[in-house]
Order: structure tokens, then sequence, then C-alpha cells
């Protein structure tokens, strides 16, 4: 996702140093090309050839190193980043950058970075990141636009327990990935989506639900926020981290979700409804576990609310409206009934037997469907298949 990208990494003293290494490294995997700067006090922590190993770029750390091909790096280098990102960041470099002292060669590429974004992700003991020294720093420097990573919570390497530690690599990509993976095509739209399966209780023990993952609802979720929207998500229980730039709503019932929904429904543009929401739940709940008994058992069931169908008798002016149909057969001809008894601009149907398009898998087969025509997707990742929805919506 970021080929033809250029990301700079500043890695400053501290013991998170380290994480910078699985940072660049997975970077490298997303087809970035990756350069690595490095403050005296970060070689202690970890050797420049970690890095340039990794990258294939000489790893910076002399601001007079006369072996560079450029005659000013650390100004060439800057002119071509699409993103610098300073993890981890010491409170010293945090102090430079608020204060404009530029005396190595991170702090004066740091200083030279003025057309590109610039994130950083502090590293420190709790009492350091909490002095209102760090914090006034940090505030100057979000008034100018730098992205501020907020530390993870936990056990730091000097034994205190707190907030201080640089956040997991992982999480650090998806930071930049939502900055310079895509263009903000849907930059100033609001996009609702629901994603996952619902749970109808039976007792304090059982409930009714279904086999959804959630994964394709959150890939639609993830590529909306990296296309600029701002996103909503209502998801059922999932085992998935939700997409970084996404508000996340949980819910467990059809009625949680009708709730979560429609509260929030018409400031939306676009609403995506992707969650497997049941369409029956037991009629009466147990306060107390069913005890098994001779014999068999028989559970009454009701309707559950219709979300999609108050959605699309409510539809606003401007407001486009998509849903999703998983059908076993007759998908075109029940998913165009669903289009229009819905209200719906656009249904996007699958077939579950279909090899590639079931539940939890990381891909699907899609049949986008509008009331001027149908379009078959390939089997394409679940990612590749929220961009063609998007594409799809946008253009509509």
């Amino acid at each position: 996702m970021l080929k033809g990208k250029t990301v700079i990494i500043g890695v400053t003293g501290s013991i998170a140093a380290y994480k910078a290494a699985d940072l660049a490294s997975r970077l490298v995997k997303e087809h970035a090309e990756v350069h690595v700067i490095m403050t005296r006090n970060a070689t202690k922590f970890i050797h420049p050839i970690t890095f340039e190993t990794l990258t294939k770029q000489k790893c910076l750390t002399d601001t007079f190193d006369r072996n560079f091909q450029f005659e000013v790096e650390h100004v060439e280098l800057a002119k071509k980043a699409d993103l610098m990102i300073v993890a981890p960041a010491s409170a010293n470099i945090l102090a430079k950058m608020a204060h404009g002292i530029a005396d190595d060669m991170l702090s004066t590429t740091l200083l030279a970075c003025t057309t590109c974004p610039v994130l950083v992700s502090p590293a420190m003991n709790t009492r350091m990141y909490e002095h209102p020294a760090t914090q006034e720093n940090l505030k100057i420097l979000a008034s100018r636009g730098v992205k501020i990573i907020e530390p993870a919570s936990g056990r730091l390497a000097c034994g205190d327990e707190g907030k201080g530690k640089l956040p997991d690599p992982s999480y650090l990509v998806q930071r930049i990935l939502l900055e310079i993976a895509c263009e903000k095509d849907l930059a100033g739209r609001k996009i609702l989506v629901t994603a996952g399966p619902t749970r109808e209780a039976l007792d304090p023990v059982r409930y009714i639900t279904n086999h959804s993952s959630g994964k394709m609802g959150y890939a639609i979720a993830a590529a909306a926020a990296l296309r600029g929207a701002e996103v909503t998500l209502v998801s059922g229980p999932v085992a998935i981290e939700p997409p970084v730039g996404v508000k996340l709503i949980p819910i467990t019932s059809a009625g949680d979700l009708f709730r979560a929904v429609t509260s929030c429904s018409d400031e939306q543009d676009i609403i995506i409804k992707a969650a497997a929401v049941a369409d029956y739940r037991p009629a009466s709940v147990s306060d107390e576990k069913m005890h098994k008994a001779d014999g068999d058992l028989s559970i009454a069931l009701e309707r559950t609310e219709d979300t999609l169908q108050y959605l699309g008798d409510h539809k606003k002016e401007g407001q486009l409206l998509c849903g999703f149909a998983m059908e076993t057969s007759g998908l075109e001809e029940r998913a165009l009934k669903k289009l229009k008894k819905k209200n719906l601009d656009m249904i996007c149907a699958n077939n579950v037997k279909v090899e590639g398009a079931g539940f939890g898998t990381d891909t699907n087969v899609v049949t986008m469907i509008t009331a001027d025509g149908m379009e078959q997707l390939p089997l394409l990742s679940k990612h590749e298949v929220a961009m063609r929805i998007l594409d799809r919506l946008k253009a509509m």
C-alpha cells in the first residue's frame, strides 16, 4: 500500500529503539522506500547496520558525513519524504522540535520537513511524559500540525507501571497508512458501517448467532478511513482489532444495533450495512440457566427490528444506503427484491457456497447491484472489494 512512497523514521535514545527495526521492516513489506536517521544516543541501543540491512539504505547518524550523495542531505531527504515519523521520540527530541533546535542529523531534518506529515510517538518514563514541560512541548507541536501518537500503558523498562510505552509497530504502520496510503477522495464525507454478527440471548449462558467474522465490514470501514472519510463503525462481537482512525460503537443484539444506528443515521452521507443481523430472537429470555430435561425443547422466536428497512423508509435527500445480501441460492433475484423493498441505492450480494466468499475468509466474490444494473467482481481480497464498493458509491 506504500509503493512509491518515501518514509523517514527518526530513532532516538530509548530502550524502545529496538521496536523501530520491526517498524522499518513492516514498512519495507508495504513497498515503501524507508530511510532511518538515528541520534547518537540511539546507536547505543541498536546498531545502524540493523536498519541498513532491513531498508537497503544508508542509516544516517552524522550531519557532516562527507560520504552522502547529496551536498545537503537533511534538506534533500526532507524534500523527498512523503512522511516522517519519530519512533521512539524521547523527551529531548520533543523539546528540540518544539523550540526549533537543530544540532544533529535528526533535528535538522525534522526542521526541514515542512511539506509532509510529521508523526511523533513519545516513549519514556511516565513521570517524564507527564512532566509539564513535556506536555507543553507536545501542545506546541500539535498546534503546528505535528500528529502526536499517544503512548501505550503498561510495564516500563525501568520497572514502573504507567503511560510511556511505544505502541506496537503494527499500530504505527496503520497510522502511517492512514496518512499517506490513499488519496483523500472521501474527505468531508461521513460514513456509517455496520459489521459482524448479533447475539440474541436465550438465557445468561446461551445465545443465537451466526458465523459472521466481521471482516468485510471492518475492511470497508478501514478503507473509508484511509480515503479520508469520517467513519463510524457499529460492530457486533468480533475477534478483530478496530481499524485506526474509526469511531467504534460496540453492540451485541439486533436491538442494540437498531438503537446505535438510528441515533446517528441522519448525519451520515453514506450508510453501508454489512452486519449479519439476526432476523429472529427468543420471544422470552430466561433469567436463569435453562437446564436440560428429557424430551425435545421448542423455543418461540419473534422478529427483530429491521434496521435496514427503517433506514430505507427514513432516508434523507442525498444520502446513499448500501445493503448486503448473503444467499445460498437465487442470488440476483433475491438481492434485486431486497434492493427495491428496502429502498436501497446499492446492494452487494454474495453466495456463501462460492469458494472464497464464505464466512471468515479474507476474500470475497461480490456482485454490486443498483437500479441501473449489476457488476460481478472476481475473487478479490476483502480490502480490494471494499475499495471497489467505495468507488461505486463515490461515483453515485
